[in-house]
């Protein structure tokens, strides 16, 4: 009968082999953070940051200005300004208004003296009314003139302020209206007064 010898077994072998197989159990077992978390716990950080206040990532500046918006801003002064220097025109050209109340006024003058009446009365009642009444309707349009021009120049300094400065041109034809407003009240006062013409008078007739 054949007899096998049994196999025997280093003893430090088999202690490194149980110390390999408990590391490897305590190794899996361990918690462990994976690649992924690890990419989204630093991924804010890597993340373009957007100003404040702009949720779509536009700067304010990026953005043009409305054309609607910038051709209705200094509609209402323009048209004032524009107002201003057509009345500071009709001053000084005079309206038809004013001739029809000079007619009036000379209608007037006649129906005084139809009954009789010296020279001088006839003179002031026809001519003289008749001439101090335009004069003093050329005035009213002189002084509507200065002061919506006046208004015009003045209105930025008070109220609200505007985002905006006031166009020039509107500047430039407000200042037209007010000199033209100024010298329409210089002429009608002059008028009014019979500072440049005086009334003809009813002198002695010539070889009387």
């Amino acid at each position: 009968m054949n007899t096998t010898p049994a196999k025997t077994t280093n003893p430090d072998e088999t202690a490194a082999a149980q110390d390999a197989a408990t590391k490897d159990t305590e190794t899996k077992d361990a918690p462990g953070t994976s690649s992924g978390a690890g990419d989204s716990a630093t991924a804010p950080d890597d993340l373009p940051t957007q100003p404040e206040g702009d949720a779509d990532g536009i700067a304010d500046e990026d953005l043009e200005p409305d054309p609607f918006e910038t051709a209705r801003h200094g509609v209402g002064a323009g048209a004032a300004a524009v107002v201003s220097a057509a009345l500071g025109v009709v001053a000084l050209t005079g309206a038809w208004s004013g001739r029809v109340a000079a007619e009036r006024e000379t209608l007037v003058g006649q129906i005084k003296t139809s009954g009789g009446g010296s020279a001088a009365q006839q003179i002031s009642e026809i001519y003289g009314d008749a001439w101090h009444t335009t004069a003093l309707v050329n005035g009213i349009f002189a002084v509507l003139a200065l002061l919506v021009g006046v208004v015009v120049l003045v209105r930025p300094a008070f109220g609200a302020p505007a985002d905006r400065p006031q166009p020039a041109w509107v500047r430039a034809v407000a200042l037209a209206g007010v000199a033209l407003g100024v010298l329409g009240v210089l002429i009608s006062a002059g008028m009014y007064f019979d500072l440049f013409a005086s009334l003809p008078s009813a002198g002695t007739p010539a070889g009387g």
